[in-house]
């Protein structure tokens, strides 16, 4: 039987090997160590009426104390991890819509969500870390019993995330510890993690991706996960030499910065052999897939993820044929290709992608209208659209809300994407809808250019016309140093063109 529950992932690990570290100079948190804690972490919420169901928000820089806090709470509670860069009213509203029962922050640190909390009546606790890196106690709270206490059990939340919600109200997407789990052994099955394996971690530790890809699927295999205070790309060759990391994974946009740097580390990158790389999140563009395995020289595994499947739904194989431009096969649940009437599609056919499987969230929370458009027949539909390849592969064409309606005409950002990247004076390029009169949207890009490079916006519209139909080539090009992101590195395709001031 399968672990079901974050306590029965890290019963896995062996006592005495290390499961957090830190390249911060602390000694490393040993399973053992990471048992005790999480343990002693569950009686104490126990003791301050706090247990399995209950919500408690967690704000804390990246870093140990962060997977750790997740982890223990997670292990008897309900985790709600929430983004430390929020302003006031964003945490108030979070707090509230989350229903929290409490909210862990460092001690000693200044938060708007103090604040938030104290306004909303919620107990603050505070976070102080021990010697070991991600050992912690906690203060605060009022004594009182839990009304369910004890580990927590298959069927219970684990993790509680809202979508980025870009023209709704976010949705709240309750993740099960059925789900988790089942999402960490999936990823490291993908992977073929080991208790040799470390992870240097880089992602931000309240979105999915670093929560369960980098230490979720590290503890579930006994293995050890490097935690950062964050993205630092003139830190990461530092933490590559010192730290030993047998993989790592972040977004594209994090990739593209590290390569711009590999010259000048190529020492590092020679002394240091990564096993793999991870990238997952966003579309990873082809040129970028290839220049990354030849500077490395390890293979680079292109997941396809969401948080309402835990993260990982697909993933280009380990060993074995990788494609380019192609998220992969299944990796983990079902996928299959739907139209909009809900009949399943034949390999080859267009349509949106829909999953089914263990790792897979039961529904928003207090939300039917939008459970009711997103499960038909039992398989959730993620709102991607693509299609599987003869060989199972996935081809993302793009997220249905995001493709541009030029005048009837359907335009795929992540194609104008593909073939803009392929342009030797691209370093990055991001494809999105300006609003028109006329037309309704027409075809926007933003380029950012590699160094020595300096091709017009009229060059860069030819190159595409060669592999383009005419409506599907930028009408405008515009060239940025950076292209705007979200707080987890996303490019942010819905709205640039109002952010950026654009008109057709």
């Amino acid at each position: 039987m399968p672990a079901a529950t974050i306590t029965a992932l890290l019963a896995a690990g062996d006592a005495d090997a290390a499961a957090i570290r830190t390249p911060e100079g602390r000694a490393p948190l040993t399973y053992a160590g990471l048992r005790a804690l999480a343990g002693d972490t569950g009686a104490w919420l126990n003791a301050h009426g706090i247990g399995r169901q209950d919500r408690v928000a967690i704000v804390l820089p990246n870093g140990p104390e962060m997977a750790t806090a997740f982890l223990a709470i997670a292990a008897h509670a309900t985790t709600a991890p929430l983004n430390p860069g929020y302003r006031l009213e964003e945490f108030e509203f979070y707090i509230a819509d989350l229903k929290a029962r409490a909210l862990v922050v460092a001690a000693g640190h200044e938060t708007p969500a103090r604040e938030a909390a104290a306004r909303l009546g919620v107990p603050i606790l505070e976070l102080t870390p021990g010697a070991e890196a991600g050992a912690f106690t906690l203060a605060g709270g009022t004594l009182g019993a839990a009304a369910q206490p004890g580990p927590a059990e298959p069927g219970d939340v684990a993790l509680v995330l809202h979508t980025s919600g870009t023209t709704a109200r976010p949705k709240i997407v309750p993740l099960t510890q059925t789900n988790v789990a089942a999402s960490a052994r999936h990823i490291g099955a993908t992977l073929a993690l080991s208790p040799g394996d470390a992870c240097l971690n880089v992602m931000p530790l309240f979105h999915i991706h670093g929560l369960i890809a980098a230490v979720l699927s590290s503890v579930a295999a006994g293995g050890s996960v490097i935690c950062t205070p964050g993205f630092d790309a003139l830190k990461f060759f530092r933490w590559l030499d010192e730290e030993k990391p047998s993989w790592y994974t972040a977004v594209p946009t994090m990739h593209q910065t590290i390569l711009t740097r590999a010259p000048r580390n190529a020492e590092v990158i020679a002394r240091r052999q990564l096993r793999f790389i991870r990238s997952s999140s966003a579309s990873m563009p082809g040129p970028v897939m290839r220049q990354m395995e030849e500077t490395f020289g390890c293979p680079l595994v292109e997941s396809y993820g969401m948080t309402e499947a835990a993260h990982q739904m697909a993933s280009n194989p380990l060993a074995g044929p990788r494609k380019a431009g192609l998220v992969g096969v299944a990796a983990g649940p079902e996928v299959a290709i739907m139209d909009d009437e809900g009949t399943l599609l034949r390999q080859g056919d267009i349509g949106e992608v829909v999953i089914r499987g263990p790792n897979v969230t039961l529904g928003y929370e207090a939300n039917p209208e939008a459970n009711a458009k997103a499960f038909t027949n039992g398989w959730f539909r993620t709102g991607d659209q693509g299609f599987l390849d003869e060989d199972g592969f996935l081809l993302l064409t793009g997220r249905l809300k995001e493709l541009i309606n030029r005048g009837g005409e359907k335009v795929s950002p992540l194609e104008v994407d593909g073939i803009l990247s392929d342009h030797p004076g691209v370093a990055q390029c991001l494809t999105f809808a300006i609003p028109h009169d006329k037309l309704g949207e027409e075809v926007g890009a933003a380029i950012v250019l590699r160094e020595g490079h300096a091709p017009t916006e009229r060059e860069l519209r030819d190159f595409a016309a060669k592999h383009l139909a005419d409506f599907k080539v930028p009408k405008k090009i515009v060239f940025l140093a950076e292209i705007p992101k979200g707080a987890t590195g996303k490019l942010m395709r819905i709205g640039l063109a109002e952010k950026l001031g654009i008109t057709a």
